[in-house]
């Protein structure tokens, strides 16, 4: 193997990249892209959930019980004498859930009734208006039982934003390091240049290290631009050392980027290799690596087939370095599992290659 040859192709392939416009857009403009989309569209906190709350009741404290759903923050509350009308409403996907207030000799009773049709949403609904009234009970009749507090770690605000961000560096990275390879030995293939790299010493070997050294550092500049906006834009606590980090996402550029490379060596067409590249390498980051999608919910078929994505170990380490600090046995394994799957993908690159124009 000769490191010159290998300088040479990524010399060559740099020079490319930077004439394509594509490349630009693919490892700037596509990461600020996806990232402010993500950052803002994706949320897993409940807010402005359309809400009922049906009032029998004339006391002063069921009027300060509806006070505590008003300012709860959770609830769009809207009030009705009948549960007829918010029966309705919750036919027509118009309203969450409703609670209903009865009085009876100054003893209270609730009901509180959701729409079950989105299960996550209604048990929202239900722990929030529960830990509501359970708090107006505590303050209006006082303490009948154990005072139980509940106490959040890593995650203080208990904000979706705090997990979704470093998840979707991840996914952002899968996307950016398939797409940038996927493309590169179909390119030269369409361009007739293949044929000119053949005739020449160069091995199979040197011609995959010289193209994958420019995206290295392209997927690291990505990198850095993502964990910038995180950071200052988004607020997203970081309490581990930007070193690691650093090691950890060029560990992961080496299965992202051969994914891609294995795309485009069995495609040899650009756009098919973009194509597939969206289906095997942005899929399965963005449904199975347990940033939407708790793997632990999934079939258990499901759940070993996780063990073969990479974006599976990164989301993890994303997650400890951002909200945790320097977890290093988590480090340590999910490094050792993204090195593995990028080198048995390194393998079959070279063992598909062939110096054959058939």
């Amino acid at each position: 193997m000769s490191f010159r040859r290998i300088f040479a192709m990524a010399f060559k392939e740099s020079l490319q990249a930077l004439r394509d416009p594509s490349t630009a857009l693919i490892a700037v403009i596509l990461p600020m892209i996806l990232l402010f989309l993500m950052g803002y569209a994706v949320s897993l906190d409940a807010k402005n959930i359309k809400f009922g709350i049906v009032n029998h009741s004339s006391s002063t404290n069921s009027k300060e019980l509806v006070s505590s759903f008003v300012g709860a923050g959770f609830f769009d509350i809207k009030f009705s004498q009948t549960t007829a009308k918010f029966q309705k409403d919750m036919q027509n996907y118009e309203l969450g859930g409703f609670l209903v207030i009865d009085e009876n000799l100054g003893k209270f009773a609730f009901e509180i009734i959701t729409d079950g049709s989105d299960p996550n949403t209604a048990n929202l609904i239900n722990q929030y208006a529960t830990q509501i009234i359970k708090s107006w009970s505590k303050e209006t009749f006082g303490v009948r039982n154990l005072d139980i507090q509940t106490r959040f770690w890593f995650n203080e605000k208990l904000s979706s934003r705090y997990f979704a961000i470093p998840g979707s560096i991840a996914v952002i990275m899968t996307l950016i390091g398939t797409l940038l390879t996927s493309l590169v030995v179909a390119r030269e293939w369409e361009q007739g240049t293949m044929e000119c790299l053949m005739s020449t010493p160069i091995s199979n070997l040197e011609i995959i290290l010289g193209k994958l050294i420019p995206y290295f550092a392209l997927g690291m500049f990505s990198v850095l631009l993502c964990f910038i906006i995180a950071y200052f834009w988004y607020e997203v606590p970081f309490r581990g050392s930007l070193w690691v980090l650093l090691a950890l996402s060029f560990i992961y550029m080496l299965p992202a980027l051969c994914t891609g490379l294995l795309i485009s060596t069995l495609a040899k067409s650009q756009f098919v290799a973009a194509q597939i590249s969206i289906l095997a390498g942005f899929l399965p980051a963005f449904l199975l690596s347990g940033y939407i999608f708790e793997i632990s919910n999934m079939p258990e078929i499901l759940q070993f087939m996780t063990y073969a994505i990479p974006a599976r170990y990164f989301v993890s380490s994303l997650s400890n370095i951002f909200l945790v600090g320097d977890t290093y046995e988590i480090f340590i394994k999910d490094a050792i599992c993204m090195l593995g799957i990028g080198f048995l993908l390194l393998g079959l690159v070279l063992k598909i290659s062939k110096r054959s124009l058939d």
